[in-house]
């Protein structure tokens, strides 16, 4: 089958999108810093900034309409909003970069909006020996900053257009986690805007060997919107020193090694799917090591209904390790092999490491569309029945949807060296995640695509009650994908409440550290921890 340069920037805008949801800021509190000061004034409806404001969110499913919004431009304006705030009674959610899946920020009955997307720099705190990120940057500010300031990295996400806000506080992860771990295996700090039982608001600077360390921990996978206002990330690596920048970071790789896989639909068949999807699993059990060859490999299988017409894996590898060249061929082999329909293979090549980065990410739509998400870990791979019901659903022929798609993300490597109570992040024995997403225009479909994905996530879980239960086979889902479905008997038929799913059994210490941070509760959503 040729590959087209329209199917091919289709397919990487399918991928750039799905990619896009590590990016995605489950948060409903997030935060940045920047250098301007001052007390925020009050957007309101009247105002020419107000639509602007509140339509940033990337899902229109969900659009606010808060009482007003105020842009939040230093921590003392953070402080000092929330005080207002808190003092009124009013209900209280925070944007940073606008990707959060479900309708934390966008709810009706958020009546104050705190923009943080100003809020932005990234510097080298001499203090604390880190890296400060404003937690209103998105991942492709902190990527450019961070790169060609010192020549180092932090393994972010795929989606330029993300926020740190949330996607930090949630683990973080993307391309180079196999290699370096997920994002808060290098948080070295946050700073928080929190409330006290008084309904006093404070900033507190949090880090892993202070005074305040346990609030350091809630944020290192906790999810945004659970114990404040976060505006910045004090971001060194674990057991660096700290006492220069360009060692206190990973050294972002100097060129990435990159290729595609371009399936045909229309000639692969079930069976052929099925040994695809096999082929990529088997690869990943064997192959996820810290010290493996293959740990700087990043090959995310993007599968788009059969409506697309074709579906991708597009590969990635440090150019720089010992045989890349030979590592990626064979891995191309390994990903083919059985199939009597072959699939087309397109060898881009090497590329310096962020003109690739930013090729191979997608910024963010200006016209937005509608979506819902529903996520899983993997430990090891799904059963041929599993594979088989995703056929079924991708190529079912009374579904329409060729933006929609199943995409398999590759995890675990450095991810998984860190025991699973050292951070909030909990699911360390997993080696890729799952993301199945419906994805739309007109409003009128709502209820027709929502079914379809429901209906397929429930059918791929089926034997656990309709969700990722922890098992030998699923660690739960990632909090960065936030799904209220898991909250709901309806569709979560498991027995199992959703924040074990999530948070697995660190949820009674982040229940702990909620009554402490936030004991009347400012911060909260449909899937925030709640005080025991």
């Amino acid at each position: 089958m040729p590959v087209t340069r329209r199917s091919l920037l289709a397919g990487t805008a399918v991928a750039g999108a799905a990619l896009a949801v590590p990016g995605t800021a489950s948060a409903a509190v997030a935060g940045g810093v920047a250098s301007g000061a001052g007390k925020g004034e009050k957007i309101r409806p009247s105002d020419a900034r107000y639509q602007d404001l509140v339509q940033r969110g990337t899902n229109r499913r969900f659009v606010g309409k808060p009482e007003y919004a105020r842009v939040i431009r230093s921590t003392e304006d953070a402080v000092d909003a929330v005080q207002d705030a808190v003092r009124s009674g009013k209900r209280i959610a925070v944007r940073g970069g606008g990707h959060c899946f479900e309708d934390f920020v966008d709810s009706s009955d958020i009546e104050v909006l705190l923009d943080m997307s100003t809020y932005d720099e990234v510097t080298f705190d001499t203090r604390y020996r880190a890296f400060s990120i404003g937690a209103g940057a998105t991942l492709e500010t902190v990527y450019k900053e961070l790169f060609y300031g010192w020549g180092v990295t932090v393994p972010g996400g795929g989606c330029l257009g993300v926020g740190v806000g949330g996607h930090f506080s949630g683990g973080g992860y993307g391309p180079l986690s196999r290699k370096y771990g997920s994002v808060v295996d290098h948080l070295y700090g946050v700073e928080v805007v929190v409330v006290d039982a008084h309904g006093r608001a404070r900033s507190v600077v949090a880090t892993r060997d202070n005074a305040y360390k346990d609030l350091w921990w809630a944020h290192t996978g906790g999810g945004g919107g659970n114990f404040g206002v976060v505006t910045r990330y004090l971001m060194r690596t674990n057991g660096a020193s700290g006492r220069e920048p360009s060692e206190s970071l990973p050294k972002a790789p100097a060129a990435l090694l990159s290729s595609l896989i371009v399936y045909d639909w229309k000639t692969i068949g079930q069976a052929g799917f099925v040994r695809a999807l096999r082929n990529f699993f088997d690869f990943y059990e064997k192959n996820n090591t810290a010290d493996s060859p293959y740990a700087t490999l990043y090959s995310p299988l993007i599968l788009t209904t059969s409506a697309a017409g074709n579906f991708l894996l597009s590969t990635q590898l440090d150019a720089a390790v010992p045989n890349a060249a030979g590592l990626m061929k064979a891995f191309n082999a390994a990903m083919i092999e059985g199939l009597d329909s072959k699939p087309q293979i397109v060898e881009v090549g090497a590329g310096p490491f962020l003109h690739t980065t930013m090729q191979r990410s997608i910024a963010d739509t200006p016209a937005p569309g509608r979506g819902k998400y529903k996520a899983g870990y993997l430990r090891k791979g799904f059963t041929d029945a599993q594979l088989i019901t995703l056929y079924k659903g991708l190529t079912d022929p009374s579904y329409n949807g060729p933006d929609s798609s199943v995409l398999f993300v590759p995890y675990g490597g450095k991810v998984n060296t860190v025991p699973s109570g050292a951070t909030a992040t909990a699911q360390r024995n997993v080696m890729c995640k799952m993301v199945a997403t419906a994805t739309w225009n007109d409003p009128a479909e709502d209820a027709k695509q929502l079914a379809w994905v429901r209906k397929l996530y429930a059918d791929v879980y089926r034997d656990t009650g309709g969700v990722p239960v922890p098992n030998e086979t699923n660690a739960g889902s990632y909090i960065n994908y936030p799904d209220t479905d898991l909250a709901d008997p309806a569709y979560n038929k498991s027995g199992v409440p959703w924040h074990d799913l999530y948070y697995l059994g660190n949820y009674p210490r982040l229940q702990q550290l909620k009554a402490k941070w936030d004991p009347r509760n400012v911060f909260h959503h449909k899937l925030s921890i709640e005080a025991p």
